[in-house]
């Protein structure tokens, strides 16, 4: 479709919300969804010959309907967008993952022996040790993720799309799009609100008003301060935090990573991103805000 903004022509896409659908093979059923039913129907008929010499087969399939019933609401049924077997999937795993971890590389020492045995029968379930995908970041913010591969991380700028004129719309769409079309290996990017802290602000604001060229600018600087202390006061500030991942597969080097970083730079340039890789130390700084997202962002985050 075509449209004018500003003047000027623009062609515009639509693009459905349902692009990651699963493709469907067999009527409505996905692959997944056919092997699972198709699994089922052979159990069910190999049953059915086993038990033919001593079993009616209207007693027979009374007796299974039940099974069948529940193996295809498994394979079609959905829940928030999910499949039913995948949620069982999930279920299992998280009944047979260990509720209580701890960070203990050296491993989880018994109770001393001192300890009276019937002390011991009363004491909860031993913690396991808790292993974190990350083993080491690298001085170039490489994230080591032993078997996961490499997975480096960058901050990138955000664009006012909807003040632009239908042109630069369009060419803000395609200098995205071509970096899209260009990707090879896993990207993710993540969009997160976290507080926002004003103090530094405030005090860098105190700071360069005495040093402003006129007494105006002084009290403004000054006014702004307390407007922004007074708004701080009164709520929680929120501001917006664009990272972008890349992700490389074991076999692969950390500097592949910290690379596609670097020509997703150079790519998003058209779309007026500006991408800037995490060194070492930020990239901890950035985990370390993953894992407790109440606390205030660092310097520099």
């Amino acid at each position: 479709m075509t449209d004018d903004l500003g003047g000027e022509h623009v062609v515009s896409a639509r693009i459905p919300a349902d692009v990651s659908q699963p493709d469907k093979i067999l009527g409505p059923l996905t692959a997944r969804q056919t092997a699972i039913l198709a699994v089922g129907a052979l159990v069910l008929y190999g049953g059915y010959w086993a038990a033919r010499p001593f079993m009616a087969p209207l007693a027979y399939a009374a007796l299974t309907a039940p099974s069948a019933v529940v193996v295809t609401l498994i394979a079609v049924g959905r829940r928030d967008g999910i499949g039913m077997d995948r949620l069982l999937l999930a279920a299992a795993h998280y009944h047979r993952t260990p509720k209580r971890r701890v960070p203990a590389p050296e491993g989880i020492a018994p109770l001393p022996d001192l300890v009276p045995a019937a002390w011991q029968a009363q004491a909860s379930p031993t913690p396991t040790r808790l292993d974190l995908p990350c083993r080491e970041i690298s001085d170039a913010g490489v994230l080591d993720l032993a078997a996961g591969g490499y997975s480096a991380l960058a901050v990138c700028s955000t664009v006012n799309f909807h003040l632009r004129t239908g042109g630069e719309q369009q060419a803000l769409t395609e200098g995205f799009a071509r970096w899209l079309n260009s990707l090879t290996s896993p990207t993710q990017i993540l969009v997160r609100a976290h507080r926002l802290d004003v103090i530094p602000l405030i005090d860098e604001l105190a700071q360069t008003a005495p040093t402003l060229a006129h007494p105006a600018l002084e009290q403004a600087s000054r006014a702004h301060g307390d407007f922004l202390a007074e708004l701080a006061a009164g709520r929680d500030l929120l501001t917006r935090h664009v990272l972008l991942v890349t992700r490389e597969p074991s076999s692969s080097s950390g500097a592949r990573a910290a690379h596609r970083l670097t020509e997703a730079a150079r790519a998003l340039e058209a779309a007026e991103i500006a991408v800037t890789p995490l060194d070492a130390k930020t990239t901890t700084d950035m985990l370390h805000l993953a894992a407790d997202p109440d606390a205030l962002p660092l310097a520099g985050l």
